[in-house]
């Protein structure tokens, strides 16, 4: 079918907007002059401009500045896209002007079209949505709102499960010992409850760095309107606005102390994004020791099996990949690259106003969702259903040489790298080689030996 348009007018004259579309004419201008990546902005950061329209509505009526009848299509306007509706209607490109204006006018003209509907009544975008406000102030604070929601939503709860799917699968094969490793290379042995509780306390650590940078982004400039100075904004609007949007979120939010750094700066959210960072390192981490864990299985480690999801090869049959890993992997090194594209955006705060915000929109909200995801398929198809291969782990700890450590108190340093040196190049068990080059009986060295006991630290 042939799509029609309609005419729409702006400060710069006439443009043609689809038959159908909510949104009007600059919303049509920028989709005109956009068209560099064909992505639209996340609908987490749309939703977010929702939010702050109609918190906005609830807080100049409150001043008595908006009559309560538009205030409250506003609003309703506004839950539908909160709600997830016309999210479609939202198609102006990544790659826009740095305010964002573009998506901010999108945002209050589809919203004052849905208003206008349900008021039977003409609302303005501008005069009635965007009252009080400046693209300068509602983009940075829908960053920040869209990013607090998501992380407290989404990534918190996905690390809280793999932390506890991690305590989960050490209550189960925790008591399994196995060779530890430095360098690639044998070293003393380990349980896996203990390594296991390394990879946990990564994730908690993340998850620590996280809740603390998420208190300054929690501080909003809205309010600050185009320079931070507030011109066109009641004085009281700042305060009462947090205090609209905390309610209707759940999340308590407070307006900054200095809106000049919010317009101006991206550097709250330049912080999260490397706590974001941090926590990937953490994913990677911890894919590739289950990868190399999982190695073989004949001609590798073979310390444990992952569950078998897919066929791994078109051409070589019953091959078998550690797909899970592979992929948290990959989205970890997409997550540190959306890292360094939000720390060179967050340089470009020129003046009043950083001018490369939907860039870092995009990244971090990506960043975000990205972790969250690997961090549920990491615990629920990975580290869950796991399983340990007990007959390797014991072969590998009963040859492994650096057992000779826990020797050195008795016999020597010199001694006991003799003897691991010999063990390893007749490729026996340390302990036969020891009976023969030491006065220790079979028994002692048993007791010195034992990789249970070698895991406890201390001294023999």
């Amino acid at each position: 079918m042939k799509q029609t348009f309609r005419t729409e007018a702006d400060s710069m004259g006439e443009v043609q907007v689809p038959a159908d579309a909510l949104y009007q004419a600059q919303t049509q201008r920028a989709v005109n002059n956009f068209s560099i990546s064909k992505r639209p902005m996340p609908d987490g950061f749309i939703q977010a401009l929702a939010y702050i329209k109609q918190a906005a509505a609830q807080t100049n009526v409150q001043l008595g500045l908006l009559e309560d009848d538009i205030a409250k299509a506003i609003q309703l306007a506004s839950q539908q896209i909160i709600d997830g509706q016309h999210l479609e209607q939202f198609p102006i490109d990544i790659f826009q002007t740095g305010s964002g204006t573009s998506s901010n006018m999108n945002a209050n003209e589809v919203i004052a079209t849905l208003a206008s509907r349900i008021l039977d009544d003409q609302i303005h975008p501008n005069d009635h949505v965007n009252m009080g406000q400046s693209s300068n102030d509602v983009v940075p604070t829908a960053i920040q709102v869209s990013s607090t929601l998501s992380i407290e939503q989404q990534l918190l709860p996905a690390l809280r499960h793999l932390v506890e799917t991690l305590k989960q699968k050490s209550s189960e094969v925790g008591h399994c010992v196995k060779t530890g490793r430095t360098h690639l290379m044998d070293a003393m042995p380990i349980t896996f409850a203990q390594e296991l509780s390394g990879w946990a306390h990564q994730i908690q650590h993340a998850m620590q760095g996280i809740e603390h940078s998420l208190t300054s982004v929690k501080a909003l400039g809205q309010g600050g309107t185009a320079v931070g100075t507030g011109i066109n904004a009641d004085p009281r609007f700042a305060a009462a606005f947090v205090e609209h949007l905390s309610q209707k979120t759940g999340i308590q939010f407070t307006s900054s102390d200095n809106f000049f750094f919010n317009l101006s700066s991206q550097d709250a959210i330049v912080a999260l994004s490397g706590q974001l960072k941090t926590t990937a390192v953490a994913l990677m981490k911890i894919s590739n020791d289950l990868r190399w864990m999982n190695s073989g299985p004949l001609a590798g480690l073979g310390e444990i099996e992952l569950q078998g999801l897919q066929p791994g090869s078109s051409i070589m049959p019953g091959k078998v990949n550690p797909v899970i890993p592979e992929a948290t992997a990959m989205a970890a090194a997409q997550v540190i690259g959306n890292d360094a594209t939000i720390t060179i955006a967050g340089q470009s705060g020129n003046f009043q106003l950083n001018v490369m915000l939907p860039v870092i929109a995009h990244n971090i909200l990506e960043s975000i969702e990205l972790l969250a995801n690997s961090a549920t398929a990491l615990a629920d198809k990975a580290i869950a259903t796991f399983t340990v291969r007990q007959d390797n782990l014991d072969v590998a700890l009963a040859k492994n040489p650096i057992l000779v450590t826990a020797l050195n108190p008795v016999i020597g340093y010199s001694k006991a790298a003799k003897i691991a040196k010999q063990a390893y190049q007749q490729q026996r068990a340390i302990i036969d080689v020891a009976v023969e080059e030491t006065d220790l009986s079979r028994e002692e060295l048993e007791k010195l030996l034992a990789p249970q006991k070698l895991t406890q630290g201390g001294i023999g």
